[in-house]
């Protein structure tokens, strides 16, 4: 059976609310956002989470290889995991506003790749090797560690995390199929483009002699409302967010049509990170009716359960439903998002 996952922001007063509703409305999971200049700490916000509830699923939605030691990172998810008794996942990715807002770039693919490996061997209890800039030798210690691992996580004593990777291009897709737990697509709600990152991630990893079955999911942009304008109105700023990764560094990526190639990189060239994520910003003012139709899913509730079971029978068992954005009208964005816990969510059971 498909996951159905929300996400929220860490925002310290609201975090344990937002998990208790989700929770409460019938979600599996919910996702914190970990983008330090925007939002509360993610960690410190899966803590508040899993003490508050009992079911849901709890990730970072998602973290990055940069601001953290993969150290760091395994024993904050793994402390997560011990507090929710097995119910944490580590989402990760190259890293976007959690970057920007540092000065950097997204990490360089063979960068990512290597803090998979790294981050998977904590989380495993494994003895990992340091970093070549390590200079703890610099000490002339009487004894000192010559790896590293963190002593506490001990195969058996808590069930590993498992690592999922959000991906949109086939680099990525590739290194996530090689080295993680699981991937979750970000390329829009299009079933071509799901179908392309699947066979994308099963052929990377016949290519290294791994079976090429893996957990897949997806990241969607979903409003229910039944007009579809209001909808795409209430969603413009996560859908201009994803529609973005698509071509992050000017051409875009995966099976597009001309028309989806001219919205993805007309997005990428007006992308007003001050903005990021919002209805009403430069970016969402190139979304087009026709791409938003064809990479979310806007419309009346059944519109919507028809969209997504299409996804699922690709063969997802998840999907991270990203609603509507910051700077919506909040009374609209209450309806809508009541007509898809009360509506949509029931029917993909």
């Amino acid at each position: 059976m498909v996951e159905i996952w929300s996400n929220a922001a860490g925002m310290p007063n609201q975090v344990a609310r937002r998990a208790e509703r989700a929770e409460a409305a019938g979600y599996d999971g919910i996702t914190m956002v970990d983008s330090q200049n925007l939002s509360g700490d993610t960690y410190i916000a899966l803590a508040m989470a899993a003490i508050s509830t009992e079911r849901i699923k709890l990730a970072t939605g998602v973290t990055n290889p940069f601001t953290r030691h993969p150290a760091v990172t395994a024993s904050s998810i793994a402390t997560v995991q011990a507090l929710s008794n097995g119910r944490a996942m580590l989402g990760i990715g190259r890293g976007d506003s959690a970057l920007a807002h540092i000065g950097y770039a997204p990490a360089p693919v063979k960068v990512f790749e290597k803090y998979l490996e790294r981050v998977q061997g904590y989380l495993r209890g494994d003895e990992v090797p340091f970093d070549e800039t390590a200079n703890v030798e610099e000490l002339e210690l009487a004894d000192r560690p010559t790896a590293s691992r963190i002593e506490w996580i001990r195969p058996g004593r808590y069930p590993k995390v498992p690592v999922d990777v959000a991906a949109t291009g086939p680099k990525v897709i590739a290194a996530s199929a090689r080295h993680a737990d699981r991937i979750t697509f970000a390329v829009g709600a299009d079933v071509e483009r799901i179908r392309w990152g699947i066979e994308v991630a099963k052929e990377a990893r016949k290519a290294v002699g791994l079976p090429p079955e893996m957990p897949f999911g997806a990241y969607v942009n979903v409003v229910a409302h039944d007009d579809p304008e209001v909808g795409r109105r209430l969603g413009e700023g996560g859908l201009s967010l994803f529609a973005r990764f698509s071509a992050m560094h000017g051409t875009a990526v995966g099976p597009t049509t001309d028309e989806e190639r001219r919205v993805m990189e007309g997005i990428r060239d007006a992308y007003d990170m001050t903005r990021h994520s919002r209805t009403g910003s430069a970016q969402a003012a190139v979304i087009t009716p026709e791409f938003a139709d064809q990479f979310g899913i806007f419309g009346p509730p059944s519109y919507c359960i028809e969209r997504l079971k299409e996804l699922v029978d690709l063969g997802l068992d998840r999907l991270v439903v990203v609603r509507t954005s910051a700077g919506a009208d909040p009374e609209e964005a209450a309806r809508a998002e009541k007509r898809f816990e009360e509506e949509v969510l029931p029917a993909l059971r």
